[in-house]
């Protein structure tokens, strides 16, 4: 043993000699990272339990499932549900055993609905054309990233504003938790509020506060598994309810029941259709050009904001806030969004949700690797995957978002040059219900006043880029006004 090297372990359990551990602890460090492969395996697994809703939302916004009149303008549900299996299970596995980080890739929420009701219903662009937008999007933000622009912009913003992208999400995620769980409502003028407090006598309001509770207890006796625990749990205590209500008490069909089945064949008849060029035939050069960009900002800063803000609560980022192997990270999500162009499911990126599994500890791409093969596995396994509501998974978000939180305490809010722009930040996030948005009105914002102070040459020429180029996204709608787009 003496001429054998040892690997000390973060929470000082001694050693293990690096012959005596298996191939994937080797591959993935996950002794050196301070984890174990059991708490990967959980941390895979809660991270998919989690994100497990984009299998049925993506392929019912995309196909307009149960909205009259648009029904046959997008691509079929069921083969919609199956890419988006393919992509996420893909694009997940190659980040984990590339990147080495537990970020998990599916389908974007928000750009879908702009894929589905702007590009198809606002621009009436066929289906086929509008995953091409996404196609090319895909292959300019991967160009972005292979010359190295993307993580020069990255690593050219000031440590306040990446702290506040992470509370931001942190804030974003919290309520994200507290809409799909109904335990807060949308409000409207007539209630003078813009959300309002849910319903506490419904069913499905019932298990989101019950799981919550669960997986605080949980959390507070220091229950490995917690979230994963409290999201079964949760399943459990829904289809009881849902039973005890006549199969009636959530709104969408089969969640929350016993599947009938289990295995069904996927359909993937939608791979490759979206590699579709027709978009400048359609809308003319400049409009398609602008409607590129303006979907390529989209994504290029909402995984901004999700990678600084996961490394961020999980201790990756160095002193200087950046990343190692950043540029890894970025190479496959701007791969996914080419995979989720050309597979017809909408662009695929990093998921703030990845959040949930390293808050069970996960701190490697073998975290990942076990989210990628449970998406895989849900393409035959869809039955099972759609038992799991939204209710379920909600108190999950909420420890999540407050876990990331913690970082706020070190954001000087009593200076104006670095505190404004950190709430403005913070706030527009979960208001608008945009990581972009918030990226964007923060980074202007912060330029703005560092310039009026005197201060420009403080900041990175790239700053000034990405502040000009939200405020070219921000004043997008006008120009499609003022140019009859």
């Amino acid at each position: 043993m003496a001429n054998q090297s040892a690997v000390v372990d973060r929470r000082g359990k001694g050693s293990l000699a690096l012959e005596e551990r298996g191939w994937l602890d080797r591959f993935f460090k996950v002794t050196e990272s301070g984890s174990t492969i059991s708490t990967e395996m959980v941390a895979g697994a809660t991270t998919f339990m989690v994100m497990a809703y984009i299998i049925f939302v993506n392929p019912a916004i995309l196909s307009f499932a149960g909205i009259e009149g648009l029904q046959g303008l997008g691509p079929a549900f069921p083969a919609v549900m199956a890419g988006t299996c393919l992509i996420a299970g893909v694009m997940t596995i190659l980040m984990g055993a590339y990147a080495n980080y537990p970020f998990a890739l599916a389908p974007g929420m928000g750009l879908n609905a702009v894929v589905a009701f702007q590009l198809i219903v606002g621009m009436k662009l066929p289906w086929q054309a509008a995953m091409g937008v996404i196609f090319l999007e895909g292959i300019l933000i991967t160009l972005l990233v292979v010359t190295g622009f993307r993580e020069a912009v990255m690593n050219a913003i000031p440590m306040t504003l990446k702290k506040s992208i992470g509370v931001g999400i942190g804030l974003f995620i919290f309520f994200i938790g507290l809409v799909d769980g109904e335990l807060i409502l949308w409000g409207s003028k007539d209630l003078g509020t813009p959300v309002t407090l849910g319903n506490f006598t419904t069913g499905p309001v019932l298990v989101a506060i019950i799981g919550l509770f669960v997986t605080i207890w949980l959390m507070a006796k220091k229950v490995r598994g917690s979230l994963l625990i409290g999201i079964l749990a949760s399943t459990v205590v829904a289809i009881v309810v849902n039973a005890v209500a006549g199969g009636k008490a959530f709104s969408s069909p089969g969640v929350a029941v016993i599947p009938s089945a289990i295995v069904a064949l996927p359909d993937l008849s939608l791979i490759g259709q979206g590699i579709n060029f027709e978009v400048f035939a359609r809308l003319g050069f400049l409009a398609a050009v602008l409607t590129i960009f303006s979907l390529m900002l989209s994504d290029f800063f909402d995984t901004m904001g999700t990678v600084i803000g996961i490394g961020g609560k999980a201790g990756w980022l160095d002193k200087d806030g950046k990343l190692p192997r950043l540029n890894r990270v970025l190479l496959v999500d701007s791969l996914a969004a080419i995979a989720g162009g050309a597979g017809s499911t909408s662009s695929a990126t990093t998921y703030i949700e990845s959040a949930a599994g390293v808050g069970e500890g996960g701190r490697t791409g073998l975290a990942a690797v076990v989210t990628g093969v449970l998406f895989l596995l849900a393409m035959f396994l869809s039955p099972i995957a759609g038992v799991v509501p939204a209710h379920a998974t909600a108190p999950a978000l909420i420890i999540v978002g407050f876990l990331m939180m913690a970082v706020a305490k070190d954001i000087p809010f009593s200076d104006l040059e670095e505190g404004l722009p950190a709430l403005l930040t913070i706030a527009i996030m979960p208001f608008t219900y945009s990581i972009t948005n918030g990226i964007g009105v923060g980074f202007i914002s912060y330029t703005f006043i560092k310039i009026v102070q005197g201060k420009g040459g403080q900041l990175h020429w790239a700053m000034y880029l990405a502040s000009g180029a939200f405020l070219l996204y921000f004043a997008l709608p006008w120009l499609k006004v003022a140019f009859g787009i």
